[in-house]
């Protein structure tokens, strides 16, 4: 589970959450299938189908010297199980 960091609790996740559907962010050099067969082995799911998409780092207002500072990017996953399977609720992120 060391590429899964954390479920993502937005409108539009909770929304998905009734189409069988769970978002969480994950490491972004992770591929589909390591990210696949680490959630059919840790929930004992079977999935169907996985959605990701890269989202860019974001702009810091701190600066260090003459550079300013970002996040890092990230990558977000949309997992669709098989219906009759179910993922327990996950941790949200501290903030």
């Amino acid at each position: 589970m060391d590429g899964i960091k954390y479920a993502v609790f937005t409108d539009k996740s909770i929304r998905l959450l009734g189409n069988n559907q769970y978002t969480s962010n994950v490491e972004s050099g992770s591929t589909r299938t390591e990210i696949k067969h680490w959630v059919e082995l840790f929930f004992g799911v079977k999935v169907i189908a996985m959605n990701s998409h890269r989202l860019p780092g974001k702009g810091r207002r701190r600066r260090m010297g003459p550079i300013m500072g970002h996040t890092m990017h990230y990558r977000r996953m949309i997992i669709t199980l098989q219906p009759g399977y179910s993922i327990p609720p996950l941790r949200k992120k501290r903030t």
